[in-house]
């Protein structure tokens, strides 16, 4: 299952509502293999959910698992079969149908492509912007609200600050903490 503490997965620009499962991080050995980045919960997961494609969807890829190396998951994918094929793979994200996802067993947990695009809302009902990404450097989970004017800003995604998540009501609710600069000036 993909993790919300997954760093910033791109949303696919479809209508068929993809989610990014993982990016090519590179070649590994002169014979095709790739490393990915897997933005699963269990990396080597990234294979079971049946063929991945590309951004656009023109490109399928068959993956084959082989192991893990060094916080990355080694592929075979199928018609790659040498090292300058695969190195130009670097940086493709991997997608694939969100239908064919898991619905998460936690109400406290979301995949962060259901949270791109929500209105973020004040506790008092106030629209504050919407859902930009989701990212984590490693200090945990941050939600980047993108507001209708000026610059996005960072939210911690924690239960405190994010008290409310209402994908039916396609909507967040934050108590932003005093430290939070959100780019409006004070009046």
């Amino acid at each position: 299952m993909v993790e919300s503490r997954a760093p910033s997965m791109p949303k696919a620009d479809t209508a068929d509502d993809r989610v990014c499962l993982g990016v090519v991080a590179g070649a590994h050995g002169v014979r095709g293999l790739v490393r990915i980045k897997s933005f699963t919960a269990e990396p080597l997961d990234i294979g079971s959910y049946g063929p991945l494609s590309d951004v656009r969807g023109r490109r399928t890829f068959d993956l084959t698992i082989k192991g893990q190396v060094k916080g990355a998951v080694l592929v075979a994918i199928a018609g790659i079969a040498d090292r300058d094929k695969a190195q130009a793979l670097h940086g493709t994200n991997l997608y694939v149908s969100r239908s064919v996802l898991p619905e998460p067993e936690d109400e406290e947990e979301f995949y962060n492509a259901d949270l791109i695009g929500l209105r973020v809302e004040d506790d008092s009902g106030a629209v504050l912007g919407s859902v930009k990404a989701m990212h984590n450097f490693g200090g945990g989970d941050l939600l980047e609200v993108l507001p209708d004017v000026g610059k996005s800003w960072l939210l911690p995604f924690t239960k405190q600050v994010v008290p409310v998540v209402d994908l039916a009501g396609n909507r967040v609710v934050v108590e932003l903490p005093e430290e939070v600069e959100t780019g409006e000036s004070a009046s």
